[in-house]
Formats: C-alpha cells, structure tokens, sequence
C-alpha cells in the first residue's frame, strides 16, 4: 500500500485545478465547488490504497472525473437560452424558467487554479467552448477534456474511463467533430489574453451607455448579428435591432417595462471582459446586485451578451449593494 503524504498540502495544491476541471465537465460554478469537495473526500477514504504509480495529481483528476460522472449519469445537460429555440422579439416583461442554465466561472479563481497553464487556457475556459462541451455525452466530454486540455495519453485516459485505447479515440473524434459543429465560426477573432487598451475602451463606453440609459449609445457598439441571451429567461435576441428594443423598454422610466438605472465595474469571467451590474429598481434607493455580463468582442465590436443574473456577488468578491461612495450617476 502507498501513502499520501500531507495530505492537507495536498489538497490545498490542487484545490482549485480540481475545481476548473469540474467546471469544465459540468459547467456550474455550484457543482464545481461542490464536487471538488467531493473529490478530496473520495481521496481521503481512499489515501491508504494509493500505490504512488501516478502522480497524486493524476490521482486526483481521475477521482474529480469519476466523481463527475456519477453526476452526469443522473442529471440534464447546461444550456444557454439560444439552444431551446429561435431568437425571439421582445414585447414586454421576460418570464423566468426554472431550468439547468450554464454558469459563469470567475477569472479571480481561475488565477488561483495553479501554475499550469492548460487549466486555464482561454480557449478551453471561455463560454462558447463550455456551451459546446455540454452537447457532448458525458464520457465523450471526460475523453475530450482529460486529452485535449490536460494532454493525458489515449491509455491513460483508457485505464480511467475502464474502456480500450480504440474506444477511446473513436469518442475523442465525434467529440471533436461535435465541437466543430458547435464552436462559432470566426472564434479565433475575439478578444484574447490580457485586456487591449481597445477593449477597456470599448468597456468603459458600454458601462456609460448603460449607466446613463442610453439604448442608441449602446446600439454603436454592438455588431449588426450581436446575440444576447439572459439565463434564467429562455427568450433571448439574434441582433442589434431586438437587444436596442430590449433596452428601450427596459431602460425608459416612462416605459411600464422600465427595471430601474444600472451601475456597472468592469471584471473577467470565463477568461472574457465582462461587467459585473447593479441595479437600482423604480422606487428603490439604492443599487442592489444583479448580476455578471460576459462580453464577446470582436474587430471592436461587441458580438454576445452573456448575462447571467444567478451569478453571486461573493463569486467576484464583491458587495451586495453598490458603495456610496462610488457615486450614483442613475439618480441624476
């Protein structure tokens, strides 16, 4: 029999890899952070009957996997709004819908994930590739995310998911197909890395149209074919025209559809600019939280709107209610 050394070091290494990578299969910040937990618990149990034939990093992200799967077995993919059905035009106030959205992932923890950077390489952490990974069954998913983000062999991965080599990479390759069904067409033009003085620019005018109310300021920054989705509403926007009349309703104090006024600060998600909002609703003093907005930008235009109104403001470390001392331009 091995051992496992330290465990507590153990752990606290790896905590947050383990956690990307259960993201990655399962596409829930929650779940993550749930099965991550999970995961140390089944290492625990089973310290004593590690052999030390693997690293304990690879032990680890083969307890994480099999972890997740049990919880694929028994549970409905993630969606976003435009997989359920046809971009629609918005007529008024948008009706919730209980169902297993996709979540947004925090750039604040996947700095903390870990030296290694295939955990958190953009283009395996960004939204649409999470969107695209969850029409995949879960073995094809765990086969494509333990070859293609994290590099194992087609035996390693093999000997974990109990099946052979062949069967192995038969799955990766409709996994990858799928993908390439999947994935937008122009990916590789969106924004990518650090943020560009470009796009702080850009971000800096969205916030103050938004701010100020202003659906025409926010109609010059997005493309003509911009999408917009909001989870947990399955109602979502296939261009500029129906997002600007979105806004029109919502934003207009005359409107009977009007939210309030926003206040907004830049973050990152899912290695994407994004906005973390406030709200202030029609008879309320003070903004309250609201939510995450992901951006996708591309040649300086903004292309998708990802907002997401169940992210926590703990997720972004940040306060429930807007600080005063921020200032208040929507009570001018």
């Amino acid at each position: 029999m091995g051992h496992v050394p330290d465990f507590e070091t153990l752990v606290e290494r790896h905590r947050r890899e383990i956690q990307v990578h259960c993201y990655r299969m399962l596409g829930s910040l929650g779940d993550a952070e749930d099965l991550a937990q999970e995961t140390f618990l089944r290492a625990w149990k089973a310290r004593d009957a590690f052999e030390g034939r693997a690293s304990a990093r690879t032990w680890l992200y083969r307890i994480a996997t099999n972890a997740c799967l049990d919880v694929l077995a028994r549970r409905p993919r993630r969606v976003l709004p435009d997989q359920l059905g046809p971009s629609g035009q918005p007529e008024g106030p948008l009706e919730a819908v209980d169902l297993p959205w996709l979540e947004p992932y925090p750039d604040r923890l996947l700095d903390a994930a870990g030296p290694d950077d295939t955990v958190i390489e953009r283009e395996t952490i960004e939204l649409a590739y999470l969107a695209a990974v969850q029409h995949l069954p879960p073995r094809q998913r765990a086969t494509l995310i333990l070859r293609d983000v994290l590099g194992w062999t087609a035996k390693e991965t093999a000997a974990l998911l109990e099946t052979s080599v062949a069967s192995a990479n038969s799955a990766l390759q409709r996994a990858r197909a799928t993908l390439r069904e999947r994935l937008p067409a122009r990916r590789a033009e969106w924004t990518a890395g650090e943020p560009t003085a470009e796009e702080t620019a850009l971000l800096k005018r969205f916030i103050a149209a938004y701010e100020h109310g202003d659906p025409g300021a926010v109609a010059r920054l997005l493309h003509e074919d911009a999408r917009a989705v909001m989870p947990p509403y399955p109602l979502w926007f296939g261009d500029r025209a129906a997002i600007v009349r979105a806004l029109s309703l919502s934003m207009d104090p005359a409107s009977p559809h009007c939210v309030g006024r926003f206040r907004m600060r830049p973050v990152r998600a899912n290695r994407q600019p994004a906005v973390a909002t406030y709200l202030r609703r029609p008879g309320e003093h003070e903004h309250r939280w609201f939510g995450v907005t992901l951006l996708t930008i591309e040649n300086g235009l903004v292309t998708a709107m990802a907002a997401f109104e169940s992210a926590s403001a703990a997720a972004w470390d940040l306060p429930v209610t807007w600080p005063a001392e921020h200032g208040d331009p929507g009570s001018e």
